[in-house]
């Protein structure tokens, strides 16, 4: 594998520099501040032509690679936007790859244009208050009325509900009863989000307040057939392909965000003097950053090679899933030692890591936790044992 980034990859990321220059650290805070989803970070990147980055050129997308797509994510990241900027996305790049590779023309030609043009605003619905990441176990069912589903249940954790007028949902067609396997009989949409029959409740939490998460009480949502991506109750095996790319790109942006906050560390590090010399030229302080450069270094290689993986059309889970662990690890440690770093001025707001902090548990808890990654390494990877 060749990690030197080609000529193309290379003005790839100097372009998504130059849209997010326009978004500096002080735009980022006050997005953190007043909660307002960053609409004009969105429009700048769609009026560029980059949230289609991996999808079908006949759609209007760019067609590149899963490279490509976490290159664009951790430039974002790496930026400053962190995972405000990265989350505000994040669903354009790998949501709708279910749509891309199960769905019919009509669909494609009928849903991925006006994401690809920032017209449409998509969540993605699949994580229930009663199951957790046991995915068998959703409650939410959809009953098929002639043309029409009819769905009931509840949803958790769902970003940008708020400004989303689209939902990729995941909902039980099959009671778990009338299955030969748990994770039959669950069927995938894609429609629109009806107000009318979804109340979005908005979860005050402790970061990205930039991007929303809510939870969706869903009352006699009708869904028509067409809007059906696949066959009925294969929704699962749909939705498990792009799990990888999800894991790769959410390792590209802890990747990003700890090193934005490891270059503020540094800085600071050359640029405050105690006691007559740079902290930077104390072991103490040199070793801390030292050690998250190294660890950050790591985790890229892992990703990248993830993504090389995913391209060549090999199998890639373990090493998609290793970098997913491995970058959270790395982009929380960086963050943590930036803000040790930095000591009383890292707690405050202006100078930005606290943000970057609070933002880096985001891949530590989600989409995997990291003791399910754990769990998938060892029975995947080394044989042992099925633990759960």
């Amino acid at each position: 594998m060749n990690i030197e980034l080609s000529e193309d990859q290379r003005a790839l990321v100097q372009a998504i520099e130059s849209v997010c220059q326009q978004f500096d650290d002080e735009y980022w805070l006050a997005r953190d501040q007043d909660g307002v989803y960053p609409h004009d970070f969105h429009k700048a990147l769609a009026d560029g032509g980059w949230l289609g980055i991996a999808m079908p050129e006949q759609y209007g997308g760019a067609g590149l690679g899963m490279m490509e797509a976490a290159l664009m994510m951790h430039t974002i990241s790496r930026t400053g936007a962190g995972f405000s900027g990265a989350s505000a996305v994040h669903m354009n790049i790998f949501g709708l790859n279910p749509v891309v590779v199960f769905g019919n023309d009509e669909q494609r030609a009928r849903f991925l244009p006006p994401l690809i043009q920032g017209k449409d605003k998509a969540c993605f619905g699949v994580t229930e208050p009663n199951s957790g990441l046991d995915t068998s176990k959703l409650e939410t069912r959809a009953v098929l009325q002639g043309e029409h589903y009819q769905v009931h249940g509840r949803k958790i954790w769902i970003s940008t509900a708020q400004v989303a007028n689209k939902i990729l949902l995941l909902a039980r067609t099959t009671p778990l009863s009338e299955v030969k396997k748990p994770t039959d009989g669950l069927s995938l949409f894609y429609t629109d989000l009806d107000r009318s029959t979804i109340e979005v409740r908005h979860i005050d939490k402790m970061g990205r307040n930039a991007v929303d998460s809510n939870m969706l009480f869903i009352d006699g949502l009708r869904i028509p057939v067409e809007d059906r991506i696949g066959e009925e109750g294969k929704g699962f095996s749909y939705l498990l392909h792009g799990l990888n790319p999800e894991r790769i790109l959410i390792a590209s942006e802890a990747i990003g965000l700890g090193r934005a906050a490891l270059e503020k560390a540094t800085l600071y590090a050359k640029e405050r003097h105690v006691f007559g010399r740079p902290i930077g030229q104390n072991q103490g302080i040199q070793h801390p950053l030292a050690q998250a450069w190294m660890q950050l270094e790591a985790a890229d290689l892992v990703t990248l090679k993830a993504a090389a993986l995913y391209d060549a059309g090999k199998p890639c889970g373990e090493y998609a899933n290793a970098a997913k662990y491995l970058a959270a690890e790395a982009g929380f440690q960086s963050c943590q030692t930036a803000i040790q770093t930095l000591g009383g001025m890292g707690y405050a707001k202006e100078y930005h890591v606290e943000r970057y902090l609070r933002e880096s548990f985001i891949p530590r808890l989600a989409p995997v936790s990291p003791q399910l990654i754990m769990c998938y390494i060892a029975e995947k990877v080394l044989g042992l044992p099925k633990s759960y």
